[in-house]
């Protein structure tokens, strides 16, 4: 899976660059963003082009943030499709993770 990453300062800006984040990728989805965690401690996750997630989708966002806690970084989602912050309020994952509703805030919240 391809994941383009635009640095801004010391902010990564990851874009997740599917429609879906399920069973079917959601382990090719962290093999692939494991490096871009390791190599930065600030990080955003833009979510704009995905609709939907499933329960593996969110381990995986899980396991990002849980990551860069322990290496003493921090992670923020942003642009979530309405379908994507449901998931994520189904299982209450919205009061672990800072959601904002653009890049633009996300990225300022590091500042």
């Amino acid at each position: 899976m391809d994941i383009p990453v635009e640095k801004l300062g010391d902010v990564a800006v990851a874009v997740i660059d599917v429609e879906e984040i399920d069973a079917g990728n959601s382990g090719e989805l962290k093999r692939d963003i494991t490096p871009i965690l390791q190599a930065n401690r600030k990080i955003v996750i833009d979510l704009e082009r995905v609709r939907f997630v499933d329960s593996s989708g969110l381990g995986v966002m899980l396991s990002c943030l849980r990551y860069q806690e322990a290496q003493g970084g921090n992670l923020k989602l942003c642009s979530m499709s309405k379908a994507v912050r449901t998931a994520f309020e189904l299982v209450r994952m919205h009061r672990l993770f800072d959601i904002f509703g653009s890049r633009d805030e996300a990225i300022n919240a590091f500042r």
